[in-house]
């Protein structure tokens, strides 16, 4: 199944508290929960005015219904094609 890239444009992410962090951690599990197994979040990160989420789902419609069902903006949706590290150099 693809893998996602997904740009969420929010002011002061940075700033948001652990307890902000883990409301909206819980509010997309929630959704996540009752859109079912064809999507999964692994992993984000946080900068000061963004948050970089990665998401494995089968299209990027099924990405942008998360989205839209959570409340959470997805200002930019990327296919990765493919992952790159220290060890591809090798």
């Amino acid at each position: 199944m693809p893998k996602y890239i997904i740009e969420r444009e929010l002011e002061g992410a940075g700033k948001l508290s652990e307890s902000e962090l883990r409301d909206i951690s819980q509010k997309s599990c929630s959704v996540l929960n009752r859109m079912g197994p064809g999507i999964q979040w692994l992993e984000s990160y946080v900068t000061n005015n963004k948050i970089y989420c990665v998401y494995i789902a089968p299209d990027e419609q099924t990405i942008r219904q998360h989205a839209e069902q959570g409340g959470f903006p997805a200002n930019h949706i990327e296919e990765i094609k493919t992952i790159i590290d220290p060890t591809t150099a090798e």
